[in-house]
């Protein structure tokens, strides 16, 4: 994909955003009903109306990575992007790699006095494999930013690298809350953490899905753990019991078993979708009728095609932007890359276009860029970007998403 030439025009016009209705009550029946066509199943035994989302508004004054096409900069500066683009969750950091490209090819195409090289560098996703990707890109002298890494648990083994070599990191995607309490200062995340995700997925389970009775299950990674313990904290008394699973796993029979004799109305797993995906699939096999919810490393169109006809009772929460509910960006993407923009497209693009100007504005060396990224403040065409001293963004939304008819949509922002 490297060296792909776009030229696309983005629309600057703001979208209605569209009322999310959740309080809409249809069919009666007994607990644990299936969700089908996409709505929730009450404790009650009543089915919650979740209309989609249709568009959302963006800023009229967004930063878009072409800039004023006037930008001059010295050949060789180069932006990488440290992730998954191999493995069993690999799509995710796909998705990333994709908004990056798009945003660095819509920069060059607009601005031919700076020429922004990018190179990739695949973790696997793999803590125990990211620390040799990352090593070889911080010694590489011609990058001076970083889009990665997508994951929490390779973000924790390599953050001390980047930190050493003072080069700054934004990361589109892992929401371990520690990440951000090791002292780094060339660690920033694009999006909220999951000190805001789970308490929002727990709101969601109980007072948009009305789901009184919910099961939680883990899997073994940082980014699991950390989001299990949020969500159980707010979930409170309706948690109704808890388990864990390993990455890799294939069979849950075990913890299906353990779900079915608590009957709760929702499962929600902390995970990723390799392992999420079979267990929902199992989960359905064995007759659970209440609704699946699994957060952003769930939320892939891999969880549809991986737990098939399964995956109807699926929800997700994301503090991730719907992009393709903004038409240029999706558009954009479409021409590009023949797909519709995933988890974390317009969040990779966003923070691409962050580095991309500060190099524009002639912060071309890791200390300039870094000390740039720490006093930014502006819109992107999802979230405002502006971090905190610890690398954090200030209020971030958490979105919710359902499976309808094979799609995953947004319903709105959730957990408020």
């Amino acid at each position: 994909m490297e060296g792909r030439n776009i030229n696309m025009q983005f629309n600057r016009t703001m979208v209605s955003l569209a009322v999310v209705a959740v309080l809409g009550l249809a069919v009666t029946g007994c607990a644990n009903q299936a969700s089908t066509g996409g709505s929730g199943t009450s404790a009650t035994g009543s089915k919650v109306n979740l209309p989609a989302v249709t568009s959302i508004s963006t800023p009229a004054d967004a930063v878009l990575p072409a800039g004023d096409g006037k930008a001059k900069c010295a050949s060789g500066l180069t932006l990488a992007y440290i992730g998954a683009e191999t493995g069993a969750n690999a799509q995710l950091g796909i998705n990333i790699f994709n908004g990056v490209q798009l945003a660095i090819d819509q920069h060059n195409k607009a601005n031919a006095g700076c020429q922004v090289g990018f190179k990739k560098f695949d973790t696997e996703g793999d803590p125990t494999k990211a620390t040799g990707p990352v090593t070889q890109a911080v010694n590489e002298a011609d990058i001076v930013g970083v889009v990665g890494l997508p994951f929490s648990g390779e973000s924790k083994a390599t953050g001390n690298i980047f930190e050493d070599k003072g080069l700054v990191h934004i990361t589109p995607s892992a929401t371990n809350p520690t990440l951000t309490q090791n002292g780094w200062t060339t660690f920033f995340r694009g999006l909220g953490n999951d000190s805001v995700q789970g308490p929002a997925a727990a709101k969601f389970a109980v007072d948009t899905l009305k789901s009184k009775k919910v099961y939680l299950v883990q899997d073994d990674s940082d980014y699991g753990i950390g989001l299990a313990d949020a969500t159980k904290a707010g979930l409170g008394n309706d948690l109704v019991g808890s388990d864990k699973v390993i990455t890799g796993q294939k069979d849950f029979s075990a913890v299906v078993s353990k779900i079915m004799n608590a009957k709760p109305d929702a499962v929600y797993y902390a995970g990723y979708y390799a392992e999420g995906a079979p267990f929902d699939q199992q989960l359905v096999a064995k007759g659970f009728k209440g609704a699946f919810i699994g957060p952003d490393g769930a939320k892939d169109d891999q969880f549809i095609k991986q737990a098939g006809n399964a995956s109807s009772n699926a929800y997700f929460t994301c503090p991730c932007i719907p992009g393709e509910l903004i038409p240029s960006f999706e558009t954009a993407y479409k021409s590009a890359f023949n797909l519709e923009p995933g988890t974390y497209s317009i969040e990779g693009y966003d923070v691409a276009t962050v580095l991309l100007s500060g190099i524009d504005k002639g912060k071309t060396t890791r200390p300039a860029l870094l000390g740039y990224v720490k006093s930014y403040d502006a819109d992107g065409l999802s979230k405002h970007y502006k971090w905190d001293s610890k690398g954090e963004l200030a209020t971030p939304a958490v979105y919710g998403y359902k499976v309808d008819n094979g799609k995953i949509v947004p319903i709105g922002v959730i957990g408020k």
